[in-house]
């Protein structure tokens, strides 16, 4: 059970991290774009300002979703994550050039090179040659991972072998959904471009695990409504992600049965004919790896998902996060479906993802007997782009 304390240390830890990580980032923006080129007083005043302003959007940006009618946070949320793209770009970019300048220092020391004299025309044109390439490099990059995300799908279609499937269910069709991440900036007309080319698959099952969401039912509840036009012959399943358990995850699970979509919370049912002699298989899904850091009375229970099945049938598992897959290759499962990663999302945020999650994206074995997909996602999180990793809306396959 996790405790009051815990939780509050949790997100007490990232707050300060977080916020840490913010005001560098802006300091270090201010001193290599404003305060190296000179700017006249008037022109450095307004570019301090608006850094100050920039600043304060991101911390409220992910307040306002709760506080702010829809109808005017889309923009407003858009032009702050959009700048938390952009600053993280503008810094990695301004950081490897002045690592590049250390770099040539260190040279010039060690073959004793280096000038005595500061040619401080040399410095403030380089200053200038450097902000300048900083400034088109992160900005074509940002406008790039915009266009990735808002572009349309990758719909790769994946065969995944399974030794205990049916004969009679080779061929058997999911399609998979994950992180759709609904909110102040993807709505309506989004979900109905996810629904449309998803329902285009012809899939047999549609399978989502989790974050779906990024506001309360009362806020988005109408939106995310076009889920039930969703068409395919065994209908649409569910399992949790952690964002669920931000907005609320008991009115969203009732939310989501009202669709007609079945809530595998802990739980697992057969899919197929389950009559004598019948071809099916077990579809399991179980909670997010840290549901219980939101909310003590969840937690991911594969020993109770799988409570009373027959061993010998093939078992597909819907797990939000890829990590889950170590518990899920000793209870014999045979595929486990998730995402949560977003393939990295923001090129090269993959690096990082690896130190929490063994698999980023794509197909992978996981032990003798288990495999693992991991989807890029549909949605995005944070800034609206994608960098090196194109949303997908994945068809499984499976071959017996």
């Amino acid at each position: 059970m996790i405790s009051g304390g815990m939780r509050f240390g949790f997100f007490a830890i990232i707050l300060v991290v977080g916020s840490t990580a913010l005001v560098l980032g802006h300091i270090y923006v201010y001193r290599r774009l404003v305060r190296d080129l000179k700017f006249r007083p008037v022109f450095r005043r307004m570019c301090i300002g608006m850094l100050i302003v920039l600043a304060c959007l991101i911390p409220l940006g992910f307040v306002l979703p709760w506080l702010v009618s829809r109808v005017y946070l889309g923009p407003v949320m858009f032009v702050t994550f959009f700048w938390l793209g952009l600053l993280f770009y503008l810094v990695l970019f301004l950081g490897l050039s002045d690592l590049g300048r250390l770099v040539a220092g260190l040279v010039r020391r060690l073959q004793k090179t280096a000038k005595p004299d500061v040619d401080l025309e040399r410095r403030a044109f380089l200053a200038r040659v450097v902000a300048s390439s900083a400034l088109v490099g992160s900005g074509a990059v940002t406008g790039l991972g915009v266009g990735s995300a808002f572009g349309g799908f990758n719909t790769p279609e994946v065969p995944v072998r399974l030794n205990r499937l049916p004969q009679a269910l080779s061929g058997f069709r999911i399609a998979l959904l994950s992180d759709l991440h609904m909110g102040p900036m993807l709505g309506r007309r989004f979900l109905d471009a996810v629904v449309e080319k998803t329902n285009s698959l012809k899939p047999d099952l549609v399978a989502i695990t989790g974050d779906v969401v990024d506001m309360p039912v009362r806020l988005l509840g109408e939106d995310v409504s076009a889920l039930r036009n969703l068409r395919s012959r065994f209908g649409t399943y569910l399992s949790t992600g952690n964002h669920e358990f931000i907005h609320g995850v008991e009115p969203w699970m009732d939310f989501f049965r009202s669709l007609g979509i079945l809530v595998l919370d802990n739980r697992h049912l057969p899919v197929g004919d389950p009559g004598p002699g019948g071809a099916s298989f077990d579809l399991a899904g179980i909670h997010d790896h840290r549901a219980a850091v939101f909310d003590s009375r969840y937690r991911p229970d594969l020993e109770a998902a799988l409570a009373g099945r027959d061993p010998d049938r093939e078992l597909v598992l819907l797990a939000h996060q890829p990590t889950q897959v170590y518990q899920a290759a000793e209870a014999g499962v045979g595929l486990q479906l998730s995402g949560h990663t977003h393939g990295g999302q923001i090129f090269p945020f993959t690096f990082l993802t690896w130190l929490s999650q063994p698999y980023i994206s794509g197909l992978h074995r996981h032990g003798r007997h288990t495999q693992i997909y991991v989807t890029r996602g549909t949605g995005f999180w944070g800034p609206p782009m994608r960098v090196l990793a194109k949303p997908e809306i994945t068809c499984i396959v499976l071959v017996s």
